[in-house]
């Protein structure tokens, strides 16, 4: 359970940082998409970071990793704006 409610809390931070960062005024979607984004973001950012050859357990916070975690939530929140077609105004 612990886990599930750390997922979500950190996709929530990390979805609203990708869409703070998100290109544009493409980042018009509803804060629920924000976390899924987030929470995507996050896994996909592990996964490409340790991919490339870092890692995945570091001493410390790995802020590298954080970064290329927000990168992906940022790529899914235009991606999800691109598909839902809202836009900022």
């Amino acid at each position: 359970m612990g886990s599930i409610l750390g997922a979500i809390i950190g996709g929530a931070i990390i979805g609203i940082l990708g869409k703070l960062v998100a290109p544009g005024g493409r980042d018009n979607i509803p804060l629920w998409l924000t976390v899924i984004c987030g929470i995507g973001g996050a896994f996909i950012g592990t996964y490409l970071y340790t991919a490339v050859g870092f890692k995945a357990e570091t001493n410390g916070i790995d802020w590298w990793r954080h970064v290329w975690q927000i990168v992906s939530a940022a790529v899914l929140v235009v991606i999800a704006a691109g598909i839902t077609g809202r836009q900022k105004a």
